[in-house]
């Protein structure tokens, strides 16, 4: 039985033609056939060269091939990737997706109401393209060699040990408030200019821990400059070294992936994004695709659009709720 919406569009389609389900259903699968029938553009909220980019590079030839269409990658950076997102979910052509991350499909109005753009209600989602953990880091002078040794000198900091994130409402931020409802752990939040300033501050002892993206805290760790807890995934990612995770500390409801996905509008047809969705896991299953994903670092993960509305959901319960107990607001 087809939806009320998909009728009127197929009544739309031609005023001449009588608006029955089984013309309307034979129109569905000829246009699954004939979409993309013009370029696909890939908006991207970050500058060229920022991880979320580099995926959205990395899978963007390939779903060329497949659709026979260019697939154009386009930045459109501002407001931690929401600039990009509201565009998305206003367009209205059918050839417009986006790459976004998990703050913009999530908690983006949980953080601040005044978001242009509802993400349960505003996307069609197509599929995560990866996923990547992050990294409990502490600075070389805390105590311990084991996770769970570390874990207890943290604790033992109380309310005076200090975590960096570069800035209220980012990952980092509400994923160290996340461990602190999970732990009695009860460090303070300090926000820096970027994940660069808060290893700097890390290293000269300033701060005593945070979550970081592992291709930034890997080096220092392996270089004895800084110390690592574990990784935040619920399984061990071959991104962060084969870490232990927080889990195996016996750190239980503080799992953290931060990931990139493509949405559509949701006006996009169902057709059309069924047909991007499978074309997208196609590429992701591709080893050379695979690799240069891993190289930038993302973890591939092929899956359907329900999986990814599933994942949004969940993420919007977890990070939402951080946020609301926590009082948290986005930085202006």
């Amino acid at each position: 039985m087809l939806s009320k919406r998909r009728l009127l569009q197929s009544c739309a389609a031609s005023a001449a033609t009588l608006c029955l389900p089984g013309w309307a259903q034979k129109n569905g699968q000829a246009a699954a056939g004939t979409w993309p029938s013009k370029p696909v553009r890939i908006l991207v909220g970050f500058p060229a060269g920022a991880s979320p980019d580099l995926a959205a590079r990395a899978v963007a030839g390939p779903l060329s091939a497949l659709l026979g269409q260019p697939v154009v990658v386009e930045n459109k950076p501002g407001a931690s990737g929401n600039v990009a997102a509201n565009e998305v979910a206003k367009a209205q052509d059918d050839h417009t997706i986006g790459a976004l991350i998990n703050g913009n499909l999530t908690i983006a109005r949980v953080l601040n109401a005044a978001t242009p753009f509802d993400p349960e209600k505003d996307f069609a989602p197509v599929g995560l393209i990866g996923t990547a953990p992050l990294v409990l880091a502490t600075c070389a002078e805390a105590e311990g060699r084991t996770p769970t040794e570390l874990l207890l000198w943290a604790r033992n900091l109380g309310s005076d040990g200090k975590y960096g994130t570069p800035g209220a409402g980012t990952v980092g931020h509400l994923g160290m408030e996340l461990l602190k409802m999970r732990t009695s752990i009860r460090v303070e939040h300090v926000p820096f200019n970027g994940n660069p300033k808060v290893i700097e501050a890390m290293l000269a002892n300033k701060i005593q821990m945070a979550l970081l993206p592992p291709g930034l805290a890997l080096p220092h760790v392996k270089s004895g400059k800084l110390k690592a807890i574990g990784a935040t995934s619920p399984e061990r990612s071959p991104l962060a070294g084969d870490m232990p995770t927080l889990r195996e500390a016996d750190v239980r409801g503080a799992d953290l992936e931060i990931w990139t996905a493509l949405a559509a509008p949701a006006s996009m047809p169902e057709a059309a994004v069924a047909r991007l969705n499978t074309a997208l896991n196609q590429v992701l299953r591709t080893p050379d695709i695979s690799a240069a994903l891993l190289k930038a670092g993302w973890q591939p993960r092929a899956g359907t659009p329900a999986a990814l509305a599933s994942r949004m959901r969940s993420d919007t319960t977890t990070l939402g709720g951080v946020i609301m107990m926590r009082g948290i607001k986005a930085a202006a």
